[in-house]
């Protein structure tokens, strides 16, 4: 059985935690964007910064950003539940991902695992979501998401119909200095 918002909502340990990662499954009421071609798009949640992800037709997950960046970021619910339980952080791999660069990806995200504050915290989310859920752990989940983000062909547009831009920023993890650290000390073994 395919994973639905009906069902992930059904059950309430599963949202929780989900909240602890980011990810809130209360749509916001006005949509604040546009999506060419999708008369009214399905909004299933939002990031704290208000952001939204959208459950397209196709199946597919757009997250729009409040900062006029949009794009698919996984090809199924599903696939971007198993995005977030294990890379919480996957909109700081975008952002440090040298304009779409997949090694560089890489990089920021074991940079970032490295970084974590609350790792055993994040742990105990991701066990407990993928049990209750009965998720398997992903192959390679940065892949994947550089894959959907590629592949993105969805045009999002502000109201004033200007169109958003891709989720690839521009930085690296050299742009910052603990991640910089971080993926030094992970590259040599030091521990944190």
């Amino acid at each position: 059985m395919p994973l639905t918002p009906e069902v992930l909502t059904a059950n309430s340990e599963v949202v929780a935690r989900l909240r602890s990662l980011d990810v809130s499954f209360a749509p916001d009421e006005e949509p604040w964007f546009t999506i060419d071609g999708i008369e009214s798009p399905r909004q299933i949640g939002s990031d704290g910064s208000g952001s939204a992800f959208v459950l397209l037709p196709s199946q597919n997950v757009l997250y729009v950003s409040t900062e006029g960046r949009a794009g698919i970021i996984a090809e199924s619910l599903e696939a971007f539940i198993r995005l977030v339980v294990a890379r919480p952080y996957w909109l700081d791999i975008l952002k440090f991902s040298a304009g779409g660069d997949l090694a560089e990806m890489r990089r920021a995200a074991d940079a970032l695992e490295a970084a974590l504050d609350d790792e055993d915290e994040v742990n105990e989310a991701r066990e407990e979501i993928r049990g209750a859920l009965e998720l398997p752990e992903t192959d390679d989940p940065v892949g994947a998401l550089y894959d959907a983000v590629a592949a993105s062909d969805a045009i999002v547009r502000a109201t004033d119909g200007s169109p958003f831009t891709t989720l690839f920023n521009r930085f690296s993890i050299d742009n910052n200095p603990m991640l910089r650290n971080a993926a030094a000390r992970e590259s040599t073994g030091m521990q944190v």
